[in-house]
């Protein structure tokens, strides 16, 4: 039988210690000539970029060890600063798996990544409603760009877990820790069990 092999892509990576999530937008402030570089070659070609955490070494300097899971960047808005630096606000895209990273000579890790297969319109299954339900109340609360989302949002088991692993206080190696989890369902229990 044929082994089938899923079609690679290069990815520039801007690891961090942060995660962004799908669906998620983030501020970024880019001084390193590696990432400017990074940022005017996206705008030329119409792509975004890799963000994934950092596991090891710094956001500066020597290229950092970063998680084989990350997201996809689209570059949002732009801007300067007031310190003069550049300034980006970049919105979550697909999630990717890192197979092969190369280093170029001006420090940016260029990965060869395989996107990740993503669940579409799976509803929230009844022993997930409490989830759903917590989402809807934090955000009342606490407002914000998904306050105003479509009643039909809550009942969509993946951005409802996106959503809750966006704005719960966890940590990075717990959000890490469901952005590898493939199906949406899979993400709530877990869920379901960190709040518990």
């Amino acid at each position: 039988m044929p082994d089938r092999q899923t079609p690679s892509e290069s990815l520039g990576l801007f690891p961090l210690h942060a995660v962004l999530l799908p669906g998620a937008s983030l501020g970024l402030r880019v001084f390193e000539a590696r990432y400017l570089d990074l940022v005017r070659e996206c705008g030329r070609h119409g792509r975004g970029f890799g963000i994934c955490l950092i596991l090891a070494g710094d956001e500066a300097g020597d290229p950092a060890t970063a998680a084989a899971f990350g997201t996809e960047a689209l570059i949002e808005d732009f801007g300067q600063g007031d310190d003069g630096l550049l300034t980006l606000r970049v919105r979550g895209a697909r999630r990717f798996h890192v197979r092969r990273v190369r280093v170029r000579d001006n420090g940016l890790q260029v990965a060869e990544v395989e996107w990740c297969d993503e669940a579409s319109d799976e509803p929230v299954l009844p022993e997930h409603g409490l989830l759903a339900s917590m989402l809807e109340h934090v955000l009342e609360r606490t407002g914000g760009e998904h306050a105003a989302a479509p009643r039909a949002r809550f009942d969509d088991a993946a951005w409802v877990g996106w959503r809750l692993a966006e704005l719960l206080p966890l940590h990075d190696s717990q959000r890490q820790a469901l952005l590898q989890v493939d199906d949406p369902h899979e993400r709530l229990q877990q869920l379901l069990r960190l709040v518990s």
